[in-house]
């Protein structure tokens, strides 16, 4: 694993992931980032419908269709899709690597498991199923 330029992120959108993935903290909560000129924008929570929400998730096909239409009428392209782990660690699953379908996004992880400080990691992941991560920083904060 390398690790390549880092992505500055809002305060106000990097609350928005957190808070989201501690309302539910037993399962795997997602959902997709629009960006504008490669800047990260706007969150958009999705429904995880994965049969196992608790160590895999699935977007709602339907959420993901209408965060995908919000996204294009704001002139938003894919940014990130984010997802969290409520017991390991914020670095990418065997499922993970398995199901990344979309090699431009950035992929954000997000773990509750480490005893009260939440945890946020950027990757970028390949075919051949191997991972860049991707430091992140809060915007303005350097």
């Amino acid at each position: 694993m390398t690790q390549s330029r880092s992505i500055a992120l809002s305060r106000k959108l990097v609350n928005q992931i957190l808070h989201h993935a501690q309302q539910f903290p037993d399962q795997e909560v997602c959902g997709l980032i629009g960006g504008r000129n490669g800047s990260p924008e706007h969150c958009y929570p999705v429904r995880n419908v994965a049969d196992q929400p608790e160590c895999r998730f699935l977007l709602d096909a339907r959420e993901q269709i209408q965060a995908m239409r919000e996204m294009r009428e704001r002139g938003e392209d894919l940014f990130a899709i984010f997802h969290s782990h409520p017991a390991t660690g914020a670095e990418p699953s065997a499922a993970d690597l398995l199901q990344a379908e979309y090699p431009d996004a950035l992929y954000l992880i997000i773990s509750l498991g480490t005893k009260g400080v939440l945890e946020m990691r950027g990757f970028r992941f390949q075919g051949d199923r191997s991972y860049t991560e991707i430091p992140l920083h809060l915007q303005g904060s350097e």
